[in-house]
Parts: C-alpha cells; structure tokens; sequence
C-alpha cells in the first residue's frame, strides 16, 4: 500500500471508498466505546479492555496521519515537523495520553486526570461536514471574534474590579462573605456577563446592583454580537459550496 492511498483511507472519505469509509465507521465506533466509561464512577475489568484496545487504534491512527502529513500539509518534508503543532494532531496525542499508563507504570504521571479523556469527544470534528465549515467560519472571522472576546474579557476585569472595591467582602444581613478575594468577583462578572447569573454572590451596594444591571444588559450585546457574525458568514459558507457543486 503507498502512502498516497493510506492517507486517502485515513481521511475522510465518500460513500464511493469502502474502504475509507469502513475507516472512518471503525474510528467512530473506537472513539465511543472509548468514553463509555466515563459514565461509570465504578473501574470495571473490561474497561481495561476497552482503554488497551481503543488508545492502540489511536496510536496507528495518529502515526498513519503523521506518515502522511506531507499529503495534508502540501509543504513537503517541513510538513512533518507542523503536524504534532496541528491542532486536531494536539487533541489525538493529549486523548492517547491517559491510556499509556496502562503500558508501563512509568507513564502513570501522564494520566493527570480522566478528563483528559473527554478530548476524544473532539476526534468526531474530523468526521463532520458541518464543523468543518463552521471551522473555515471561525477562520475567516476570526479578527471580529478575537476582537469581541478582547472586549469582553477587559470588561469582565473592569467590572470586577469595580466590584471588588465597592461591595464588602463581608455581609452584615447574612453573616456570610459576600466577595471574599478578587476570583470571586471574577467568577460574578463573567456569569452576569453572559447573562447565567446563578445567584450565589450578589451585590448588596446600590453602587454594585447598578453595575450588576450595566452588566447584564452589556452581556446580551457582547453575546449577540459574535452569533450574529457567525451566523451570517455561516450561511455565506453553504451558499458558496453550493455554486462550486452546481459548477
């Protein structure tokens, strides 16, 4: 088998490759019987199973890829040395690194935490249609969108600040602390930012309810913004995928 047809069958394929889609099928049955159990508070035997069987399909998949990033990349030998730094290349190698622990007591370190295995759940991205034109939509708009986060983030520290300083760090009509260090006031800004707000730190100052309210208000704004942009240049994408097909 040449490289060339490796890196046809590890890619996503149409219904016209068999083989290429039996790939696909495989990785994605892989992929869930690799989150099964992290459903389970219990370390059931065959979870063992699951974990030896599913991360040894990772390996090969990660290396088939890697043999063939000159294909994916289209910038020869270099190609090899930017695939670790790709992002979808990150998400494989960081999902494949709790399971080594179960190779040699040696890796034990690297199995930091299960969620690591969360990240598996992102492997689906490869094999979607629709996030990957969402993907091409954050790249093309990524300028306005790291521009919104930019505001909204000196905002969330602004607002927080403000809070910190005008709000008592404790409550006299609870006999509980209200902002007891500057994470607190962080962690209310940025919920009443995106308009959650849960409830469980709320200003007791007029100075404090004010901004509570300029708050929230500012938070639809600043949430309505990047959907709007997304949402547009999302329809934008479809339509332009229909012309190329129709051409």
């Amino acid at each position: 088998m040449t490289r060339k047809r490796l890196f046809e069958i590890v890619e996503r394929g149409g219904q016209s490759d068999k083989v290429s889609l039996a790939y696909d099928i495989l990785m994605f049955i892989a992929i869930t019987v690799s989150i099964f159990p992290l459903m389970f508070v219990e370390e059931y035997p065959v979870f063992k199973w699951f974990e030896m069987v599913t991360v040894a399909i990772f390996i090969l998949d990660y290396l088939f890829r890697w043999s063939t990033a000159d294909y994916k990349l289209g910038k020869g030998a270099l190609s090899f040395l930017l695939y670790p730094l790709t992002p979808m290349a990150i998400i494989d190698l960081l999902s494949i690194l709790p399971g080594l622990s179960l190779i040699s007591r040696g890796f034990k370190i690297l199995r930091i935490t299960r969620l690591f295995k969360v990240l598996r759940l992102f492997k689906f991205l490869r094999y979607s249609d629709k996030m990957e034109i969402l993907w091409n939509v954050i790249k093309r708009e990524k300028g306005v969108l790291l521009t919104v986060l930019g505001f909204a983030i000196f905002y969330v520290f602004l607002t927080a600040l403000i809070m910190f300083n005008a709000e008592p760090h404790f409550n006299p009509e609870t006999g509980a602390a209200t902002f007891q260090d500057f994470f607190d006031a962080l962690y209310w800004a940025t919920v009443t930012l995106t308009t959650v707000g849960y409830g469980d730190l709320c200003p007791v100052t007029d100075i404090g309810r004010c901004v509570s309210m300029l708050s929230s208000l500012f938070g639809v704004a600043v949430i309505a913004l990047p959907s709007g942009v997304i949402t547009a240049s999302y329809l934008e994408e479809l339509r332009s995928r229909k012309r190329n097909k129709k051409e």
